[in-house]
């Protein structure tokens, strides 16, 4: 739970090439290091995480290492 997850060290035009596709499809798009993926959960470990945001006033994102 506490691997490498860091935001990724962009360049200008990575940045901007980011900020196009995020005008685009109308979404917010964070970059991070590789190394790590969305979870899958069941809609039960869904329910949990809600339920902690809604307490918590975040917002949560739950991931994992890949397998090296």
């Amino acid at each position: 739970m506490f691997g490498n997850f860091k935001i990724a060290t962009l360049t200008k035009d990575q940045v901007d090439k980011i900020r196009n596709l995020e005008t685009k499809l109308h979404k917010h798009i964070m970059a991070f290091e590789p190394g790590i993926s969305i979870a899958r959960l069941s809609e039960g470990e869904v329910k949990q995480i809600e339920d902690l945001e809604k307490e918590l006033g975040v917002v949560l994102l739950a991931y994992k290492e890949v397998d090296k």
